[in-house]
Formats: C-alpha cells, structure tokens, sequence
C-alpha cells in the first residue's frame, strides 16, 4: 500500500473523525504566561479538542513580542501569498496512553448505529493498522499500539491551525497518527512535520508589534502649505522578536522570528497633498531613527520625511496612516534560519488642516 493508500484510508476515516474526534488535533487552549520583554505577553498553545478527542501533551509555547490571549498578531505580510502553515504534525501521546486513548474511540465507532460501508471498513483497518502491524510500503503497522516501546518515544498527529479560513487547507494533514522514537525526527514524507521553520512562521503570525505613534510637527493642527516634519525616534523604533518552542520527553525545538524596521510611509488621507519624499517612503537613518524631529527655525524647509497637505479639511480632519515595514528573519535550532516576506503594521492618526497660507513658529 502507497502514500495514496495512506490517504484514502484517512479520508475514509473523516466521517470518523467530524463524529468523534479520534485523528485531528484541533487548537488552541491558551493561557498566559509572564512576557520576557516589553512588547507582549506570553502563550502556551495546545491541541485537542474539548471532551470528544485526544490532546495532544506537546504544548507550543509563544513568548515575548506575541499576542496575550494567543489571537493572530498585527502584523501584514507584503506578500499576499504567504500564509502561516495551515497544518502540521506534532508530539501527541505516549504508546500506553495512545492506546488507552484510540482503542475507546475505535469501539465507541465500531458500535455506532449507521457506521458501516466505507466508514467501518476504515475503522477496521485502523484497528489492524495499530494492533495487528497492518501496514503498507513506507508505514510500517505496529502491535499492540507499540506499548513495548512506551517511554522510547511518542506518536505525532495532526493539528489544524485555528486562524487558517480553509477548512480544505486546515485539515489537509490527513495521515494517520505516526510514531518517532526519542531523538529522532520523523520521516522525510512527512512534510509538515513540525520543525523550526514551522515554528518561526507560527511565532510570526502571534507576533505583536508595537503600537508606535509617529511624532508630528505641527502635531495634531496644521495649515495649509506648511510642511509638516514626521519622525520616528530610535529609541522607540528598535527590533522586536517573537519565539515559538516545544519540548517533550525526546524532542525539543526552538524558533526566533525577528522583526526589524526598514521603513516608514505616509499616506496623506487625501489626494490634495504632497509627501516627503515623494513616494511617501521615509527610509531609517545611519542611526535607526526615521526622519528628522522639527526645530525652531526650519519652518520654511523641506523635512526629510513629512508632508504637505494643499487645502483644508474643513469642519474635519484627514485620515493620516502612518505604516512601517519591517523586515522579518528567523532562527532556530540546529542553526536553522531564513527569512519571511516583510511585514508592515500601521496606524491612523486625525489632522486637522486650517485654511491658512503661513505661520510664524
């Protein structure tokens, strides 16, 4: 029997699955945990559904720059296309507890009024699969759930990412429970088996970044025609990181993502106004600040990084988004590392545009 083998007996199991929970680790439970900077708080993520499944006993844990209540983060990727891992395979149980665990949820199936044709024939399959080293090509079966093994090593299985949209892409890792000794990793076709680039990415979907105001001069009021100077300071402006890490009895991974500022962009809130420069991209200076703060004298000069709005906003005000963009790398264990699609996170600010052609400041 292949890997097509393989699946299509998993996805003879979904009916299985939907009614009880038995293959599909499902998350998140979370709980806080003391945050290790200034920028978030810590999260321990486990699988398993409530009450009707099995849970997973490896925890992902998140700390620092993350999200408080294990939520998706605020940052964007640049690239559309890039989305964290819908899917992936994790530390589940121990051999005895597997066991205890599968073997109730395969009677309870079994005796199921309905459970028959394709569904039954699975669930016996499944039965022979874990007792009687039914197997096929590159997955050995295993006896009596391999409880001789219990303390050696554990069985991985799926856990579906909360915060994926796709129920099709959430619940592709379909295969059956699989069992790693301690120590080793698992088998090379078991692509979202978790590793460090797996965690970097889920560590970079909880990342927090700060909610940084750009400084403004003038700040909240401005005139028409008045350039107005925009700054970020290095001392609030610096790089953040995010780790995503778990350990169990054999196996134990660690992954930093670090977001890094690049840039700042200035979008006016209205067509009627000029930026500075004039692609509205301020770059980070030599010293890791961004632009350059108003002083007493310049009112007549070009600001490095700012704006200039051509009428007034009236009765209202213009919707100013300022959006940084920060390059975001990653490292792990064993010297893993590379780099994601750049993120940005912005933030509006209201100004109020008078209807004045100049000013003494």
């Amino acid at each position: 029997m292949n890997r097509s083998r393989r699946s299509a007996l998993g996805v003879g199991i979904t009916a299985l699955t939907l009614a009880f929970g038995v293959t599909a680790l499902t998350e998140p439970a979370y709980s806080a945990e003391p945050s290790s900077n200034n920028h978030g708080a810590g999260t321990v993520e486990e699988g398993g559904p409530d009450g009707t499944g099995i849970y997973a006993s490896a925890k992902i844990q998140y700390s620092g720059s993350v999200t408080k209540n294990g939520s998706k983060g605020n940052v964007t990727s640049s690239d559309v296309n890039w989305t964290p891992p819908p899917c992936w395979y994790a530390p589940y149980l121990g051999a005895k507890d597997f066991k205890k665990k599968m073997s109730e949820q395969i009677e309870s199936a079994k005796n199921t009024p309905g459970m028959g044709g394709t569904a039954g024939a699975a669930i016996g399959e499944m039965q022979r699969h874990y007792e009687d080293e039914y197997g096929w090509t590159d997955t050995p079966g295993y006896k009596d759930y391999n409880v001789e093994k219990d303390g050696e090593g554990m069985f991985w299985a799926a856990v579906e990412n909360p915060d994926e949209p796709d129920v099709l892409k959430r619940s592709s890792c379909n295969d059956l429970p699989f069992w790693v000794d301690n120590g080793e990793t698992p088998p090379a076709r078991y692509e979202e088996a978790i590793n460090p680039k797996i965690l970097a990415a889920l560590a970079y979907q909880h990342m927090q970044l700060p909610d940084t105001k750009v400084s403004l001069a003038p700040e909240t009021i401005t005139k028409v025609n008045l350039p107005t100077w925009a700054w970020l300071d290095k001392a609030v402006f610096n790089e953040v990181q995010a780790t995503a890490a778990i350990n169990v009895p054999g196996f134990s991974l660690r992954s930093t993502t670090t977001a890094k500022p690049l840039s700042l962009k200035l979008e006016p809130g209205t067509t009627d106004a000029e930026t500075f420069p004039a692609s509205g991209e301020c770059v980070i200076n030599a010293d890791h600040s961004i632009g350059e703060p108003y002083a007493q004298g310049k009112s007549d000069e070009i600001p490095p990084c700012g704006l200039k709005y051509l009428r007034s906003s009236g009765n209202g005000t213009f919707k100013l988004r300022a959006t940084i963009t920060w390059e975001i790398t990653w490292t792990g264990t064993g010297g893993a590392d590379g780099r994601f699609p750049d993120g940005a996170f912005g933030k509006d600010q209201q100004i109020a545009v008078q209807e004045i052609q100049s000013v003494n400041r």
